[in-house]
């Protein structure tokens, strides 16, 4: 405000008493005029009203202060308006430049930075080559400057990369503009606040740039302990069981002293812990299985993690359900003015009203409550972390002392005034920034191990070229976007890190828009150099090129030197062998020490009695592990593993490690910008190769199907409503026979014979029926392969859950057949079956939550009656009948040795029903049908009528015969 350059000078100055000439600039030329300027405004844009005297010039008094020839006198900004400065040191890391884009067809060679701020600034090194290497030989720069102690008031800082080319000619290729350095400014730890030592962070180098307690209490990014997640995401921990509980031993960390507060499990409660895992829950929950690991594979972790992270969104929905009624009471409350403990006394109305509300939330809670407490307890088996998703969304884009700054190019005119953004972006800059006041105290220096070279980025590791095999695993994708004319797509997966492609095009799955790809692809890369991965899924064409359904990208640089070790998940638990084998490279004991010598850390120290003390922290668990054999041997790897788990509650250095993970990313199109076109679940690995090569690729191949046979025998019928009207008689009778199929293989339905004629709704068959059907058990799901139609190219695959549904049908000649009722029955749950026809009750299908369920892959063979149910008039559900069926589930190996015949067929036929004489057709046996209706249904009436056939005959005859009788006898003959 003390000096203004150009022509005219607008505005206005307020100074009070102060009495000076002031030489005025305006269009027509310079006017210089006696001012009394107390608590008056001088308006320097409008034309003078204040003639000058005749002597001109020299008639004024001289101008007092500093002055200048040509604009006048300095004003200098009243104090109550100039902000209070500060000497600021802003130091810049300089790390490396990234896919810069050409420049007017040239490719950029030989960038630098620029780097300036309220008037001062620094350059980078010259890049010699860019394309050979894109990092900056000198790390560190820093400048002093002025700025305001208001943070507000900061002028942004603008960053600029130049081309440097021949005969000293520099071309700009992209700039960007921080706006707010507030991020940037480093304030010191603060001990009050609740584990300040992790808020802080600068002793290791890995900056305190974002990560300050009293940022971490401002910035919605990140909290004093761990990170904290925007409204509206959910992050799921997947862990049934924190690995301490499950190893007995809780240890609680207090972060405001140095004193250790260990709490271990005695042996009561861990033995009530197990007898509660073993007892049955009420309603007969069956009870926690042993597992054998020779079963179990990645697969087995990866949906135990699924339903883990299921019933936890279930538990959310329920505690939701119990706020929204919480808030809905308190408005009615507020709507009424009345205490919510006293609203059901007030109004009818209003209390009915409440009472349908509140029903409704209640109902969407206990079926959310219900879903967990009546899940059968699941065999214990080790989880991971599912994330919903990208890795860098739960870990601050891994810029927690790299960041990355976007170049953007001008509008080259009006055309691009709605070009996007991303449009303009020409590269990327990677580096970071430190704002502190100067000079630095000494207790920071001090604890810090101030190297003044590095600044305050200290201990920050060598941009120099490394090569890292980078492992991508692709799990599975979700939700494609249909690619086909059919609504269905043919993906597959492309893999490209630099150079390097990998299509994994033969392999493509058919007709799917959630294909389960279980891939993995190993592909060496030097970083910086290949450092952008893409994983794009294409859909496959027979005719034509084959069309882009989404990409993803990941930059794993960040990750590859993120503090956060990004490089190779952490598991829960430590083994040698089967489906949770280690697969790092690097044993937990390793990794722990590295940590440690790199944090400049007391420890790791190991102790007796499972005892592991880091810094000032004490952590127990088991010394012993057991290898392939069976043999018990001592090991640390388990406590070290557990410090790892628990490493953010480590002073100063703490951080949360990335756990062993799978991250849904979503698929993006650039023609179809903002859109998804799916999801896709994958996790990467990263291993230097300067280090011990890792172990061979965890198998994560789709798992195959296996056959098996189910076998259902329909012995007998009981209390079947009666349709049909008999034409002779009217009696009620059906003619029974029962339906059944799989889900998913309506075309091989089979029936049984009829039973003919039945009067009381029994009926017998003993009938069986044979599905063959393929099933994953990781899943719960039938997979079923087939052609959409006869022009299909390949078979598409299906996964359906295991139904089996029975129907009990009346069986009609001359019209079509009358349906009664049906039962389906889910193989992984269903009602056991009743004993015997009178227990068999419609409260069977009602409650079925409540009773206890069975699955027929464990009991193999189960037998029982179950209700046949139908929907009335009102759509309410009615017993039409009940069955007694025999479930049997053998596999393709079995059935191959003890083959059945179908229906009553050899092998192993079953024996013919006893069926009552009545079961027949009577336009089919016409004799057998009058010796029915004769014999049994009009015996009586038969022989009644000729009683009285007899009896009329004989008073007929009497009658005939009595006249000529009494004749004879009055004449004497």
């Amino acid at each position: 405000m003390g000096e203004r350059r150009g022509s005219p000078w607008t505005g206005r100055q307020f100074i009070a008493g102060q009495h000076t000439n002031t030489l005025i600039h305006t269009p027509k030329g310079n006017l210089e005029l006696p001012i009394n300027l107390t608590g008056m405004s001088l308006d320097c844009g409008r034309k003078p009203e204040y003639p000058i005297g005749q002597g001109g010039r020299a008639d004024l008094p001289p101008l007092e202060g500093p002055t200048d020839s040509e604009r006048g006198p300095i004003l200098p900004v009243p104090l109550g308006i100039r902000p209070v400065l500060s000497r600021y040191r802003i130091e810049v890391l300089f790390w490396g430049l990234r896919d810069l884009k050409r420049i007017n067809l040239a490719q950029v060679d030989r960038p630098r930075v620029d780097i300036e701020c309220a008037g001062r600034g620094v350059q980078s090194a010259l890049i010699q080559n860019y394309k050979k290497n894109p990092n900056f030989s000198t790390l560190v720069k820093g400048f002093e400057v002025d700025l305001p102690e208001n943070e507000l008031l900061h002028p942004p800082l603008n960053i600029r990369v130049v081309d440097c080319r021949a005969f000293g000619r520099y071309i700009l290729v992209g700039s960007h503009a921080v706006t707010t350095l507030r991020r940037f400014i480093y304030s010191p730890p603060d001990k009050s606040c609740n584990n300040w030592a992790s808020a802080a962070k600068l002793m290791n180098g890995y900056m305190v740039l974002t990560n300050g307690c009293s940022h971490a209490r401002s910035s919605p990014s990140y909290s004093s302990r761990t990170f904290s997640r925007p409204a509206g995401d959910i992050a799921v921990n997947l862990e049934a069981e924190s690995p301490i509980r499950k190893m007995d031993t809780v240890v609680k960390l207090d972060a405001m002293s140095d004193a250790v507060v260990k709490v271990d499990m005695s042996e009561e409660e861990s033995d009530k812990e197990k007898k509660k895992k073993k007892k049955k829950k009420k309603g007969g929950v069956e009870e926690e299985e042993e597992t054998d690991e020779r079963v179990l594979d990645w697969w087995s972790k990866y949906f135990a993690s699924i339903e883990t992270l299921k019933e936890n969104l279930k538990a959310q929905e329920a505690a939701q359900a119990e706020a929204e009624e919480r808030e809905d009471l308190e408005m009615v409350a507020e709507a009424t003015d009345i205490r919510p403990e006293d609203l059901h006394l007030k109004g009818s109305k209003m209390k009915e009203r409440f009472k349908e509300k509140k029903s409704f939330k209640d109902k969407k809670k206990s079926h959310a409550a219900d879903g967990l407490e009546k899940r059968p307890l699941k065999a214990r088996v080790d989880e991971l972390m599912v994330y919903n998703k990208e890795l860098e969304y739960e870990y601050g884009n891994f810029e927690d002392w790299l960041h990355t700054f976007n170049l953007y190019r001008g509008k080259a005119g009006d055309d691009d005034e709605h070009a996007l953004d991303d449009d303009r972006i020409v590269g990327r800059f990677k580096g970071s920034l430190c704002m502190y006041k100067v000079p630095l105290s000494q207790e920071i220096t001090r604890e810090a191990g101030y190297d003044p070279n590095m600044g305050m980025f200290q201990s920050i590791p060598h941009n120099d070229p490394i090569r890292v095999l980078v492992r991508v695993f692709v799990v599975r994708a979700t939700d494609l976007h249909p690619a086909d004319i059919n609504g269905k797509a043919d993906p597959y997966v492309v893999i490209k890190l630099g150079k390097s492609e990998i299509k994994d095009k033969e392999n493509y799955i058919s007709k799917q828009l959630n294909p389960v790809f279980g891939k993995s692809f190993d592909i060496e890369a030097t970083f910086p150099m290949e450092s952008m991965l893409t994983v794009s899924v294409y859909d496959w064409d027979l005719v034509g090129t084959d069309d882009l359904i989404g990409e993803t990208k990941i930059d794993l640089e960040n990750r590859f030197y993120s503090k956060y070790r990004a490089t190779c998940g952490i598991a829960s638990n430590y083994s040698l062998h089967g489906y949770n084998i280690w697969r790092d490279p690097m044993k937990p004991s390793q990794i722990l020490a590295k940590l440690c010598k790199e944090g400049k850390i007391d420890g790791p120290h190991y102790g007796p009695g499972g005892k592991v003390k880091v810094a000032n922290r004490i952590f127990t668990g088991p010394t012993e592990i057991e290898d392939e054999n069976g043999l018990k041997k001592h090991t640390e790897e388990h406590l070290a593993l557990i410090v790892l788990n628990h490493w953010e509650e480590i002073p100063r250095v703490g951080c949360k490690l990335v756990p062993e993970h799978v991250e849904t990313r979503p698929l993006l199109n650039l023609d179809k910008p903002g859109i998804e076109q799916g999801r896709i679940e994958m996790w990467v690995d990263m291993f230097p190769m300067d280090m011990p090569a890792p172990g061979p690729a965890i198998d994560i191949s789709p798992r195959k199907p296996k056959r098996y046979e189910l076998r259902v025998i329909i012995w007998n019928t009981d209390e079947v409503i009666l349709e049909d009207d008999d034409y002779f008689t009217g009696e009620k009778s059906s003619d029974i026979f029962v339906r059944g199929w799989l889900k998913g293989q309506q075309e091989d339905k089979q029936d049984t014979d009829v039973h003919y004629h039945s009067l009381t709704g029994e009926g017998n068959f003993n009938w069986r029926f044979v599905f063959p059907f393929d099933y994953l058990m990781a899943e719960e799901k039938i997979v079923i392969s087939k052609k959409e139609s006869m022009f299909s190219w390949d078979e598409t695959e299906y996964k359906i859950p295991p139904r089996l549904t029975l129907q009990v049908w009346d069986a009609d000649h001359f019209s079509a057949d009358d349906f009664l009722g049906a039962i389906e029955l889910d193989l992984n749950r269903f009602p056991r079956g009743a004993k015997t026809a009178k227990q068999c009750t419609l409260d069977m299908i009602r409650n079925e939550q409540e009773l206890p369920t069975i699955s027929i892959f464990k009991q193999k063979r189960v037998k029982g009656w179950w209700p046949f149910v139908a929907r009335d008039e009102n759509d309410e559900m009615e017993l039409t009948g009940k069955v007694e069926a025999e479930l049997h589930l053998v596999t393709a190996e079995e059935a191959e040795k003890c083959p059945v015949g179908l229906g009553r067929n050899e092998p192993d036929p079953l024996e013919k029903p006893n069926r009552p004489d009545t079961t027949f057709l009577w336009f089919l046996s016409p004799l057998k049908a009058i010796r029915y209706l004769v014999c049994n249904r009009y015996k009586w009436l038969i022989i009644k009528i000729v009683l009285a056939l007899l009896l009329l005959i004989m008073i007929g005859l009497f009658l005939y015969s009595m006249p000529g009788y009494l004749v004879k006898k009055m004449l004497g003959a």
